[in-house]
């Protein structure tokens, strides 16, 4: 099933994102042993991937006036891609831990719920719901006096992450997952723009095409990290001093430089939009709210640069309050959270008998989104080389999990895990020292995605672009 379902993915992505169904007929997709898993991550992984690919091939033809080089993307290849975040091997030297030591599925009173703490502010809500000390001990026997259902809405209230444990048919009839599944896999929304071509004769499908990043964790990183891979100049941005997760750093900082801005001050508002007048694309992470409480609205950021295209994502879709009963588009979330949310993580659970929830082999719907954020913004970049339009893209990663269950559960969970292909790793150094790391999947002819860049820490770069040949 995997090749058939894998091109079923990346048809439903290519013309989600307006492209020509001719095109995606023409990638070649090889098929390899599938990841442990009761959903078909790895089909998953590689049509979202041949997706992404397949745009950067577009875009490249339409830069240099050739036709549309054969794009090539390997199954066993994409499963390490999807858990770059696993493969990744410090020599010399020790990674972090990537999980805050209470984060983590617990017990309630009728079922299970996942806190989601890695981000300190996110613990101190959790902790304070719970009104216990920080120990996994403790954590667990104040979860056990809640239901899990009012546990998550307390702690979403104090402006925590959680979420309690759904079944499919749950998810399904809860106003929230209905509305999710009547959303496009991608918002797309099309509006004359200020004309702005990039240079011909193009080294890479990308170069000289500048990135402003404001994303964090996996999903909008892992967009801009193949950006960068296919040759744009990325530019992060993130808060004076803020602390990522990182164990993520030495893997989602690469190819890139990485700035810090006080966006909440006139000066660092007024920075940001000058980078923003000069920038091709903006991907965004944040929620709604928190980009309009900046002065920095979606509209603000268009009048600054009409040229802009702009690519969003959120966790539980853009469904509004009205529809859904609650706003749920400005609710904070992560993968983890999503696979209890969705069923995805029950019906794991069914499957295999477990007494606890099976999360998936890898963090699936923040990859998955990723390659979809990266294809949604390659294709923005097409269609304005063609037409003159700017686009705004919106992804949820409810959304994608949405894609996944569509392909079926009825996986093997209990098959063996895949080998790994020594030549889908490589071995770069990086600010904190060597590392062996996944390469970057995907092939347009004879060209492969290279990050050029070590990994580094948040904030080490000056706020600028660098200057274009």
């Amino acid at each position: 099933m995997s090749i058939t379902a894998s091109t079923t993915v990346l048809e439903c992505a290519w013309l989600a994102l307006g492209g020509s169904p001719e095109l995606a007929s023409t990638v070649q997709l090889t098929d390899g042993p599938p990841l442990p898993a009761t959903y078909h991550v790895t089909a998953l992984a590689t049509g979202v991937i041949g997706s992404a690919t397949l745009a950067a091939a577009e875009l490249l033809a339409q830069r240099t006036g050739r036709p549309v080089d054969a794009v090539h993307v390997d199954a066993a290849h994409a499963n390490v891609a999807f858990g770059c975040e696993r493969h990744l091997r410090s020599i010399g030297w020790t990674l972090p831990p990537v999980w805050d030591p209470i984060a983590g599925d617990y017990r309630a009173r009728d079922t299970w719920i996942r806190l989601h703490t890695n981000y300190a502010w996110h613990r101190a809500a959790a902790l304070k719901v719970l009104g216990c000390e920080g120990d996994k001990a403790a954590v667990a026997a104040a979860v056990r006096e809640w239901d899990a259902s009012a546990l998550e809405d307390a702690v979403v209230a104090a402006n925590g992450c959680a979420a309690s444990l759904r079944t499919p048919g749950e998810w399904a009839a809860h106003p929230v997952g209905a509305a999710v599944a009547r959303e496009p896999l991608v918002h797309v929304s099309l509006s004359p723009g200020e004309s702005r071509r990039l240079p011909k004769a193009p080294t890479a499908p990308l170069s000289e095409v500048r990135v402003l990043d404001l994303t964090r964790v996996i999903a909008g990183p892992i967009a801009t990290r193949l950006l960068a891979g296919w040759g744009a100049d990325v530019l992060r941005i993130d808060p004076p001093g803020f602390e990522e997760v990182a164990a993520l750093l030495p893997e989602t900082t690469a190819g890139k430089r990485c700035a810090a801005l006080a966006l909440e001050t006139l000066e660092g508002r007024t920075r940001f939009l000058a980078l923003v007048r000069d920038a091709d694309v903006l991907v965004l992470g944040l929620r709604p709210a928190a980009l309009d409480a900046l002065g920095l609205s979606v509209d603000v950021l268009k009048a600054t640069n009409p040229a802009l295209i702009i690519v969003r994502h959120n966790a539980y879709g853009w469904s509004d309050a009205a529809t859904t009963g609650a706003p749920w588009r400005e609710r904070r979330g992560f993968d983890s959270l999503l696979q209890l949310s969705t069923g995805l993580a029950a019906h794991a659970m069914s499957r295999t008998g477990a007494e606890r929830p099976v999360p998936l082999p890898v963090q699936a719907l923040d990859h998955a989104t990723g390659y979809l954020e990266a294809a949604a913004a390659i294709r923005g970049l097409t269609e304005r080389e063609r037409h003159g339009n700017t686009t705004e893209y919106r992804l949820s990663l409810a959304r994608t999990a949405h894609l996944l269950e569509s392909l079926g559960g009825d996986g093997d969970v209990t098959a063996k895990p895949p080998e790994v292909n020594p030549a889908h790793l490589e071995r770069v150094t990086t600010a904190w020292g060597p590392i062996d790391r996944a390469r970057l999947p995907g092939r347009i002819g004879d060209r492969v995605p290279v990050l050029v860049g070590e990994a580094g820490p948040l904030g080490s770069h000056d706020a600028s672009w660098v200057p274009r040949p």
